[in-house]
């Protein structure tokens, strides 16, 4: 297993990963707050953390769908949070000339889930010399991603991440497969599992996605039982208000507990004797 270094965290080298933030950098203060609380939190569970926002939503369901801030004001948000919390920070980018100026501000960068197969931003984001985070696209099965991990190294990318977020299933539906998770970290690049999309019902209100929060704990307890390099949360003060995904946004006041839990299976899995053939 390679392990990928974000900034001063080790990706795939035994200790518990978590990435996570608000989906969208509504603003600084609330940004600010949740760094805030993750880093205690993650401080005192042990879990090393990366903090994940997004300047662009540029694939909400609907119109009308809050896309944020822009780049240069979310990059200066990020950029904020890295130096007054010390801490790696990651966004998403969507286009290839997105990826060198976002790759000055971030320690990592992530390929949203409906790109991964995009070759020229694969290869844009390879060339920052930045690590790449890609989001498992809906439509693909765990043996394409073959494809994207080739297409990264074929790139010389610095580090690879491969993040499961479900598959679609039916309509305005997804499932998570377990039995792919072992598959992905087969490629020899860790993997992380993205709980709250993965609890999405993609444009199931129509203009914008649903979900079903109540069972972020119970994905998020399997796939750390199977076997993950890092786990992916987005976290939000109040979700119900969120601009962006407020269906699967997990409660910040409830990430303590979410998080305990997790750790408690992480360590029994690091433990457990491997399965024989």
């Amino acid at each position: 297993m390679n392990v990928v270094n974000v900034a001063n965290i080790e990706v795939g080298g035994g200790r518990p990963v978590l990435i996570a933030g608000p989906c969208l950098a509504e603003s600084y203060d609330m940004c600010r707050t949740v760094a805030e609380k993750m880093s205690s939190v993650c401080s005192e569970l042990s879990i090393q953390y990366i903090f994940k926002t997004s300047f662009d939503k540029a694939n909400r369901s609907g119109a009308g769908g809050a896309r944020g801030p822009g780049l240069e004001a979310g990059l200066n948000v990020l950029g904020r949070i890295r130096r007054e919390f010390s801490l790696p920070v990651t966004t998403d980018v969507h286009l290839p000339e997105q990826a060198a100026p976002v790759a000055e501000c971030v320690d990592l960068l992530q390929v949203p889930a409906f790109l991964c197969r995009q070759t020229d931003l694969l290869q844009a984001c390879a060339a920052t010399g930045r690590p790449v985070n890609v989001k498992k696209g809906q439509f693909l099965a765990p043996w394409d991603a073959k494809n994207i991990v080739e297409k990264l190294e074929g790139a010389n990318a610095a580090g690879i991440i491969l993040t499961e977020r479900g598959t679609t299933f039916g309509y305005n539906n997804l499932v998570v497969d377990m039995a792919g998770l072992p598959v992905l970290r087969s490629f020899g690049w860790p993997v992380c599992f993205d709980a709250t999309h993965s609890a999405q019902k993609p444009g199931g209100l129509g203009t914008a996605s649903g979900g079903a929060r109540d069972s972020i704990p119970y994905l998020a307890s399997a796939a750390v039982a199977v076997g993950i390099d890092a786990l992916f949360l987005e976290v939000h003060p109040d979700p119900g208000k969120a601009l962006s995904d407020a269906a699967t946004q997990w409660p910040l006041d409830r990430v303590e507990a979410l998080l305990s839990r997790v750790v408690r299976i992480w360590e029994a899995a690091e433990r457990r004797v491997p399965v024989s053939d």
